[in-house]
């Protein structure tokens, strides 16, 4: 065989078409939402109802007016911290679901901290310690299943959504026996002094001239927003987060590397279950101001919809938690504005946007990428060779 044969053979073998940001972060997730949305348009307009009307009170109940952008921006803080702890699992190679009980079992450190905290001292003294209370119990809650996929092989979907109706069950057992004020017939604590509180960020808004009215936001928006960014950082920034990302990737390679794979995937679900305690922080210590059953409300679940939206990438994840803030708000809008859409549809829609953004999330892939493929060979120039008339 000839020298030029290898090169001759490798000029003519097809290349593998990467996909840019922009598709991959951007244009994919968008058809995907798109096609959920006229799915659940269709769904509407089989009812009886407008889309066009159902869409235009969904968006103005989410965002229309400052009380609807307090919910919204509420729910968009729990699904921020779900999210990111699926993302974080997720570039280990791992599929955490158990973020519903991980989240449980935090917000029982939470209520801890702040009935031993709130009679004694101001918000400000409870908080950090309800804020460093909440990521160990969920981290805590997610090591045995992580332990068990590490040394035994135990399937971490399997063990996770076991441990979530452990954790359902242990809160009820807490809560009714332990926890409850004396003589109480509710299956919840005391409700917190001043002191175990989170101040409302209603001032804050009000200050570029939103009324927020009654919406439960607080100061754990920050504090998402701030693990968006520790993630970022964490993922892409650190051999620690190169560690997980290789593990990820290849765990035969990893360990070829010298990485261990056992220590990686308890590190990385030790991380996740910290991320998803923390968003007990919201609902426990920002809006109920006590421990009830089911405050988690499914946005343990949400948070897999979430990250995949957002391609495992915290800027992502803060934007499908926005959209996800604002199905939950403008689809309670929307259900009260138009009683035939019942609450019910409203999950039907949810479900929806879920399955295209997980289950189907690879739907259009194939297409736009031989549509850049396309687009890519028009735009390269012509070889050097093949100018002139030879």
């Amino acid at each position: 065989m000839s020298a030029e044969a290898p090169a001759a053979a490798e000029t003519a073998r097809p290349r593998r078409i990467g996909l840019p940001g922009w598709i991959e972060y951007g244009l994919i997730p968008l058809a995907n939402l798109a096609a959920a949305f006229l799915v659940a348009g269709l769904v509407v307009l089989f009812v009886g109802e407008n889309p066009l009307e159902a869409v235009q009170i969904l968006v103005w109940g989410a965002v229309g007016y400052g009380e609807g952008i307090g919910f919204t921006l509420f729910y968009a803080t729990n699904f921020m911290m779900t999210g990111l702890a699926v993302a974080v699992a997720f570039h280990a190679g791992l599929f955490n679901i158990g973020g519903e009980g991980q989240a449980y079992i935090g917000g029982l450190g939470v209520a801890l901290a702040a009935l031993a905290l709130d009679r004694f001292v101001p918000w400000w003294v409870t908080f950090p310690v309800a804020l460093l209370a909440a990521p160990v119990f969920g981290a805590a809650w997610a090591l045995i299943p992580a332990w068990l996929q590490a040394k035994r092989g135990s399937h971490i979907v399997i063990t996770t959504i076991m441990f979530n109706f452990i954790a359902a069950a242990l809160m009820v057992w807490l809560l009714v026996d332990h926890l409850s004020p004396a003589g109480s017939m509710q299956p919840e604590s005391r409700t917190f002094e001043a002191g175990g509180t989170l101040p409302k960020l209603g001032s804050l808004f009000s200050a570029i001239g939103l009324d927020i009215g009654g919406a439960p936001v607080n100061v754990t928006l920050f504090v998402a927003l701030a693990a968006c960014v520790v993630v970022y950082y964490l993922i892409w920034r650190t051999r620690l987060g190169y560690e997980i990302r290789t593990v990820g990737f290849n765990p035969t390679a990893a360990a070829y590397a010298g990485i261990s794979p056992v220590k990686i995937t308890i590190v990385a679900m030790l991380i996740s279950g910290a991320l998803a305690g923390i968003m007990a922080l919201n609902p426990v210590m920002g809006d109920q101001h006590r421990l009830q059953i089911d405050f988690v409300s499914g946005a343990g679940f949400v948070g897999i919809a979430v990250a995949l939206m957002g391609r495992t990438h915290p800027i992502g994840v803060v934007l499908a938690s926005i959209l996800f803030g604002m199905l939950y708000q403008g689809g309670a809008e929307l259900a009260f504005e138009i009683p035939s859409i019942s609450r019910d549809m409203i999950v039907v829609i949810q479900g929806l946007v879920i399955l295209f953004a997980g289950a189907l999330e690879n739907m259009f892939r194939p297409g736009l990428t031989r549509g850049y493929a396309v687009w890519s060979a028009l735009r390269e120039p012509p070889a050097a060779g093949t100018k002139g008339g030879g």
